[in-house]
């Protein structure tokens, strides 16, 4: 039976019908313990969601359906190691990356490699072609093999070695390699190719410019050994590079890419942050996959995350939601977070390969606050849209400066009450507008919106977020009754560009391809 046609469902259908017109003031207004109510409380974090549209009987009824979609079973089926990715045949085991002492003995392997080769870096043991220190590290890849190591990277600037920068390239576009080796020294540069199949256009495209580039400089194919490594499964694609096999960390295909940031994938970043700060980093994530496991649904913070989102997406019609992280150090989040969920669960099949029938993941997008105060919140407030927003702020700056962080908080603050409650007329009024102006001075509000405020931005704290996001994902894969773990779309396209590569490259018959395609060729080709 599809989750639509389940009574919990109807049930809340009908509850969304008699309640979706509630206003936010009239909830709080009666029950001015709200916030009380409706926020957790874990390790130091605070999830405060009293303003999302939701009363007593919407969190019974969503907890509900969690029953009846089977939450807790697909839980253990995971842990269990069952192939829960059915249409690859694979299972989903990123949580063992950062299980500490229980973590299988070939994660521990792969770990001490990681912490070695760190050591040698950070302590100059290992030097390049002519003899320097490495300095700078330049981490190749594209999607979960590059937005998870960059995002946290830039997260944890303030945490940063003061030996080692590290860059990031992705794109297939010069433009996005060209700069960064022009300033770039290849004596002292390392390159890390994150590819599990050694095959990615994108990667291994950018991968062969930068072997030139240091080729030219060092002359001998002897210098790819050290200043290349690989995070691949391929030794043999690996060796034909140049890449020695002591050069290579593997991960393995129950490791998704969009969550291998604690696998191999994440070498990048613990050359920029340090090893010890890369373990704290494991344990913070590991914490928050013991709280998903153990607490009950009533305090659980992925469920609750999840159960939220789905009641915005299919019972209040929103089509986006707005990541709103109030910290610079975020900057990447969001970007990160829409390949997590919209990769993820952005499909209409379900687990039996049938019609869906209802909207699964809501688009995801955002900025870092307060700049998109000045760019896109005016939407927010009287765009006539519903866009539900989940705000993240930090109780301690993690660049401390006198009155900066009291401001952003109080902006954060703003903004979400404001996107709540909005201004009435009669407030206009109260606050001296001109009659002329009272038009463009009422705001309807009534917009949900989450905030989450961490205690502070360190690698253990960043752990817990990102883990509870991906758990976020993972129970509303659940919810759906969606693979949340494959991305074929991702793949036509693929297979579609491997196509047209070499048509623009060097010509031939187009044919097979429509009419815009084949224009577009020509075009491009200057025919």
């Amino acid at each position: 039976m599809r989750i639509v046609d389940t009574p919990a469902w109807q049930a809340l259908s009908a509850h969304a019908d008699t309640t979706r017109d509630h206003h936010l003031r009239d909830l709080f207004a009666a029950a001015p313990e709200r916030f009380q109510r409706f926020s957790l409380r874990w390790e130091g974090l605070l999830f405060d969601y009293s303003k999302q549209r939701v009363d007593a009987t919407t969190m019974h009824l969503l907890r509900e359906l969690a029953q009846v979609a089977d939450i807790e079973g697909w839980k253990h089926r995971m842990v269990a190691g069952e192939l829960l990715n059915h249409t690859e045949g694979r299972a989903v085991r990123h949580m063992d990356l950062r299980a500490g002492e229980q973590a299988p003995a070939e994660v521990k392997r792969v770990l001490e490699r990681m912490r070695l080769f760190c050591e040698a870096i950070h302590s100059g043991a290992w030097r390049g072609y002519s003899g320097e220190r490495i300095t700078h590290v330049v981490n190749i890849g594209i999607g979960g093999s590059d937005l998870g190591p960059r995002m946290a990277t830039r997260a944890l600037i303030a945490h940063h070695q003061p030996d080692i920068e590290v860059h990031f390239v992705a794109n297939i576009d010069g433009a996005d390699i060209a700069p960064l080796l022009g300033r770039l020294n290849p004596r002292s540069t390392l390159f890390i190719v994150a590819s599990k199949t050694f095959s990615t256009l994108e990667t291994l495209t950018n991968a062969r410019t930068a072997r030139d580039w240091l080729l030219a400089a060092a002359g001998s194919e002897k210098a790819v050994g050290r200043h290349f490594v690989a995070l691949s499964t391929d030794l043999d694609l690996t060796g034909r590079f140049g890449i020695p096999a002591d050069n290579v960390f593997e991960f393995w295909d129950w490791v998704g890419g969009r969550f291998s940031l604690w696998s191999a994938i994440g070498l990048s970043l613990a050359l920029a942050v340090g090893w010890h700060n890369f373990e704290r980093l494991l344990a913070g994530a590991k914490a928050m996959d013991n709280h998903f496991l153990e607490s009950p649904a009533e305090e659980n913070l992925p469920l609750t995350l999840a159960l939220l989102s789905l009641w915005n997406t299919d019972f209040l019609g929103a089509s986006t939601a707005a990541v709103l992280p109030y910290a610079q150090s975020f900057q990447l989040l969001p970007a990160y977070l829409q390949q997590l969920e919209m990769e993820s669960n952005g499909k209409q099949t379900d687990r039996q390969g049938q019609p869906i029938g209802i909207s699964t993941s809501p688009i995801i997008w955002g900025e870092a606050g307060t700049n998109g105060q000045h760019s896109f919140f005016q939407l927010f407030h009287q765009g006539g849209r519903i866009i539900p927003c989940d705000f993240i702020v930090l109780r301690e700056s993690d660049y401390p400066l006198p009155r900066h962080h009291d401001s952003l908080l109080a902006n954060c603050f703003a903004q979400s009450a404001a996107l709540a409650f909005g201004q009435t007329r009669e407030e206009a009024i109260a606050a001296g507008t001109p009659s002329e102006l009272l038009p463009y001075k009422i705001f309807p509000g009534n917009q949900p919106s989450s905030t989450l405020l961490l205690p502070n931005l360190t690698p253990y704290t960043l752990g817990q977020l990102i883990a509870l996001f991906e758990h976020k994902t993972f129970c509303l894969g659940a919810l759906w009754n969606i693979n949340a773990f494959d991305q074929w779309g991702v793949e036509l396209g693929k297979q579609l560009a491997s196509q047209l590569t070499p048509l623009l490259e060097s010509g031939g018959d187009a044919s097979q391809f429509d009419s815009s395609t084949r224009g577009l060729i020509a075009a491009a080709r200057g025919v």
